[in-house]
């Protein structure tokens, strides 16, 4: 099947998310970009305020990660009597990168490579997947037959590149992209789970300073008590109290790099020849193998700066260039040159290198900034965790666990029980088995490094198939940035023994999870595909005499569209009847962030009486709101909208029309029932082994997973499900 859609290129899944219901009960996009946009004269009146002004919020949101990473940079060193020398070619090395992967890869380069407005690792999946077809769901089957704008779903152009014709014929390239999403995706995750640890660890440490007696284990253990209790709060959202996170955020941007200043005139004024590049060589040619290990620190430096792209979706670009360049890169800056500036005059001082430097008179102020930034930022990479999880969910990637939106007014902000209670003893687990800040720095390390070659990767892609870069620019950025960065991973992978293996760990763990969990899917809707149920066959087991159609109105859901799903077929058979109005209903996604509400929900004839088809499309950064009686009524309005429309055709018969309202209404005054099949492999011996270790272990994900329709609100006596056995 090599260069061929397979079934899971071709046909939807049936995803889904518990989400909290609608003030209104109407199906809705919000904040959807492209519906009530400002008028130009607006824009140009609002647009520069508004920019600032969003330019602050990103302080508290895009940047917590990044702006306080000189919490932990030196002490995740292992510095070995380092000299004066030593420390200009670290500042060197920190300074350029910051430039080169801060400013001209992330500011310049990413924040152009937006997925309709949407931005990290997956977008760039997206993007590549909706404009060379090379994705496992193909958007030129997901258009077929549905009334979707083209535009929509195919921005590129018709002429491919070689690399984009490679793509798409060959499979294995497919999956190993898909493979790089995915990791992509998983060290995201592992970054939620080490950010909390790690920052809050890094500032609580500051207690020590003033008293010696206290111990690390004391620390530890105030730092996981600070965690715990973070998590909890989770539940109540992070809008209540997310007016703080900017101005503590901006208090810590602009207190640090004015301590920096101060200890740049006070300890070595002249700090600043460090940022000519032949102190990074002196460096290397003075250290040799030391200098390249001790880069795994240094790599901290630009932590968080992957949320600059993939934080897009919640601002713009402007906002996000605007805060970056104007504000934490010169915070970060003179910051860091700050406290190279103090460790030259105390070179034995690097263990606890950011908490020395501090005045003593300020210091107590600047503990509770710190702490409370540190805080902010944890709280930001476990939001930004919860997104990861819905995508991934939504996008069938990942078993379904309990997704609920806890603001009406942000579409982003999501919480996951589950979730949280997870990162929470994972967290915990890091900071008091692996209290050392030198060992989480290490895994910490990981993470970073691996996160941006990945975003290298797929943007070079993009630039080559997408963007059509000239080859010379092409070939400059990525010989630029892969050489930079996979030196970084070479020198990080040399700490997996001392706390690089845990990201590997919880990645791999992750890995497998969506791995099995997206082949039970995939070998599910081969199933269907291949059992699928036509109008053809559904007329000839209607037209039994036995099989009644009984009143009421029912909602089938279905993993496919070019056919029925083989539970009804199962489903008629046994019980030997059909309600008198039946809409099988689908949900589907699209390699889009958002559907326009105009598209929302397709309905067709399926024709045979009181039979229709029913299309709820949604992209990967859309918000379902879907709750019982009003997803009921919403779908109803549309079928009516559509029964209607076929009254103006030619060749409609008005009576057949006036039937079908009729029988709508009585349908719907009858009953409503919601009916899913509840199908589980039946692994026989003629079964290879892959198949019987992975399905066994897909079905024990789906046996504990959420159930799909809860994401409706159906009531309990409504629900109907019907087992089946697929055979693998």
């Amino acid at each position: 099947m090599e260069g061929q859609l397979g079934p899971r290129d071709s046909l939807p899944t049936l995803s889904e998310v518990v989400v909290e219901s609608s003030t209104n009960g109407h199906l809705h996009l919000l904040h959807s970009r492209n519906a009530n946009s400002l008028n130009p004269s607006s824009e140009k009146t609002k647009g520069k305020w508004e920019t600032l002004v969003l330019a602050y919020k990103t302080l508290g949101v895009v940047f917590g990660g990044l702006v306080t990473s000189p919490l932990y940079v030196y002490p995740s060193m292992p510095l070995r009597s380092p000299t004066e020398g030593d420390y200009l070619g670290i500042f060197s090395i920190m300074f350029w990168t910051l430039t080169l992967i801060g400013v001209v890869k992330y500011a310049s380069i990413a924040l152009k490579a937006d997925d309709q407005g949407e931005g990290g690792t997956f977008a760039l999946y997206s993007l590549l997947c909706r404009n060379m077809n090379i994705g496992f769901l193909s958007p030129k089957n997901v258009s077929s037959n549905l009334g979707i704008s083209r535009s929509v779903l195919h921005d590129g152009t018709e002429t491919k590149t070689r690399l984009g014709k490679f793509f798409e014929k060959s499979i294995v390239a497919r999956r190993v992209l898909l493979f790089i999403a995915m990791l992509g995706m998983c060290m995201l995750i592992g970054d939620g789970i080490l950010t909390p640890a790690i920052s809050v660890l890094s500032a609580m440490d500051g207690v020590r300073a003033p008293f010696p007696s206290v111990s690390k284990s004391l620390v530890e253990a105030l730092s996981a008590v600070v965690l715990i209790v973070l998590f909890l709060l989770q539940k109540f959202g992070t809008s209540r109290v997310s007016f703080l996170f900017s101005p503590i955020m901006g208090a810590w941007t602009f207190s640090t790099p004015l301590v920096g200043i101060y200890s740049i005139i006070h300890h070595y004024p002249s700090i600043f020849k460090a940022l000519s590049p032949h102190y990074i060589v002196h460096f290397f040619l003075r250290n040799g193998k030391e200098g390249w290990l001790l880069l795994g620190g240094t790599v901290l430096c630009i932590t968080g700066s992957e949320a600059l792209f993939a934080d897009l979706g919640h601002f713009n670009r402007s906002s996000i260039q605007i805060a970056f360049l104007f504000t934490i890169y010169p915070s970060l800056v003179l910051t860091y040159a700050g406290q190279t500036a103090y460790l030259i005059r105390h070179p034995n001082d690097h263990d606890d290198g950011f908490y020395k430097f501090i005045p003593e008179a300020i210091y107590w102020p600047i503990f509770i900034i710190a702490t409370s930034a540190a805080i902010v930022a944890s709280q930001s990479l476990i939001s930004a965790t919860f997104s990861v999880i819905k995508q991934s969910v939504v996008l069938d990637y990942f078993p379904r666990v309990k997704v609920v939106h806890t603001s009406s007014r942000k579409e982003g902000e999501v919480y996951s029980p589950e979730i949280n209670y997870i990162l929470m003893v994972l967290c915990v687990a890091v900071i008091l088995i692996f209290g050392d800040g030198k060992d989480i720095g290490n895994a910490f390390g990981v993470v970073v490094s691996l996160v941006m070659l990945i975003t290298t990767i797929l943007l070079t892609l993009v630039m080559i198939m997408i963007w059509r870069t000239p080859s010379i620019l092409v070939a400059l950025y990525f010989l630029v940035f892969f050489t930079m960065e996979g030196v970084y991973v070479s020198a990080v992978f040399t700490k997996i023994p001392e706390g690089g293996w845990i990201p590997f760990a919880i990645s791999f763990f992750l890995a497998f999870i969506m791995f099995g969990w997206f082949y039970g899917r995939q070998r599910k809707i081969e199933y269907e595909f291949t059992h699928k149920i036509n109008l053809e066959r559904l007329g000839i087991l209607l037209s039994d005499p036995g099989v009644q159609r009984a009143p009421g109105l029912c909602f089938f859901y279905t993993n496919i569209q070019d056919g029925l799903t083989p539970v009804l077929g199962h489903y008629i058979k046994n019980m030997r009847s059909l309600h008198k109005v039946t809409i099988f209903t689908t949900l589907r996604y699209l390699l889009v962030p958002k559907v326009a509400l105009e598209e929302r929900i397709v309905i067709n004839k399926l024709g045979l009486r009181g039979v229709y088809g029913c299309v709820i499309q949604y992209g990967y950064a859309d918000s379902l709101n879907l709750e019982g009686h009003d997803f009921v009524n919403e779908v109803t309005d549309f079928l009516k909208e559509h029964i209607q429309n076929l009254s103006g055709c030619i060749s409609s018969n008005p009576m057949e029309i006036k039937e079908d309202n009729s029988d709508l209404e009585d349908a719907k005054r009858s009953g409503v029932v919601h009916i899913r099949g509840k199908t589980r492999f039946y692994i026989g011996n003629n079964c290879g082994w892959f198949d019987r270790i992975i399905l066994a272990f897909y079905e024990v994900l789906r046996n504990n997973c959420r159930s799909s329709l809860p994401a409706f609100g159906v009531p309990l006596p409504q629900r109907i499900e019907v087992g089946m056995l697929y055979e693998a």
